[in-house]
C-alpha cells in the first residue's frame, strides 16, 4: 500500500511577520543584509525583535547533464571561492550552473549555461526540484534540471573570459560518478540531489533512448 502524503501546510504566512526592516551591510556581486523583524510564535504570541544577517543572492539554476545512451554524466570543474580552505582542493566537480538574469526563465538559463560551460546542446530538459540551499542564511532559490545530451566529443576548457571563468569539462561514466560521490569527492548539494534523482530514474531514461 502506498503511503499518502502528509497534508502539511504552513501554520503561518507573510502576515505573521511584522516590523520588518532590511539594512544593507554590503553591496557587491552579492549583498549582505541585516534583517530586523518580529514573528508569531507557535504559542500564538509575538516574538522579541529578531536580528539576522542574510546573504542576498540571485536565484540560480543547476543542470545535471546526462547521456542516457552512453550512461555518462558531464561534469564541470572550476575553482570555487567558498571552498578555498577545503581540505582536499578548492576545485570542485559540479553540474553546470548559473544565475537567473532579469527577463530569463530558468529553462533558458539551463540551456544557455550548458552551452557556455560545457559546450553541450540539451536534447530534453527535465525539471527536478526548486529548493533553498540554506534558508537560514541565504535568499537564493535553486531550480534543478536534468538535461539529456549526446556526450560524444564533449570536453575541453570552457567559460566566459569576461566572467573570469576557467572551466574544465569531464565526461565520466555513471559508475565512476557514483564512486566519486561515495568517496566524498563530489560534495556539493546540486550534485548530491540530482544524482540521487538519477539513481531512481536512470533505468527509465535509458529505456527511452
Amino acid at each position: 500500500m502506498t503511503e499518502q502524503a502528509h497534508p502539511y501546510t504552513p501554520r503561518y504566512a507573510h502576515e505573521s511577520v511584522e516590523e520588518r526592516f532590511d539594512e544593507t551591510l554590503q553591496s557587491g556581486f552579492f549583498s549582505l543584509e541585516r534583517r530586523h523583524y518580529r514573528h508569531r510564535r507557535f504559542d500564538g504570541q509575538w516574538s522579541e525583535r529578531v536580528l539576522r544577517e542574510v546573504h542576498v543572492r540571485h536565484d540560480a539554476v543547476g543542470v545535471l547533464l546526462y547521456d542516457p545512451q552512453r550512461d555518462c554524466v558531464v561534469h564541470v570543474e572550476q575553482i570555487r571561492a567558498g571552498a578555498l580552505d577545503d581540505p582536499l582542493s578548492p576545485w570542485k566537480l559540479e553540474p553546470v550552473a548559473g544565475l537567473v538574469d532579469a527577463g530569463e526563465t530558468s529553462a533558458e538559463v539551463a540551456r544557455r549555461e550548458s552551452m557556455e560551460e560545457a559546450g553541450c546542446t540539451i536534447d530534453e530538459l527535465i525539471e527536478l526540484y526548486t529548493y533553498y540551499p540554506s534558508p537560514g542564511a541565504c535568499t537564493e532559490r535553486v531550480t534543478l534540471f536534468c538535461g539529456l545530451v549526446d556526450s560524444h566529443g564533449v570536453g575541453g576548457v570552457h567559460g566566459l573570459e569576461s566572467e573570469n571563468e576557467d572551466i574544465q569539462v569531464h565526461v565520466l561514466s555513471f559508475a565512476q560518478t557514483w564512486a566519486l560521490l561515495e568517496q566524498g569527492v563530489i560534495d556539493n548539494a546540486m550534485s548530491l540531489i540530482a544524482l540521487n534523482w538519477l539513481v531512481r530514474e536512470r533505468a527509465s531514461l535509458r529505456a527511452r533512448r
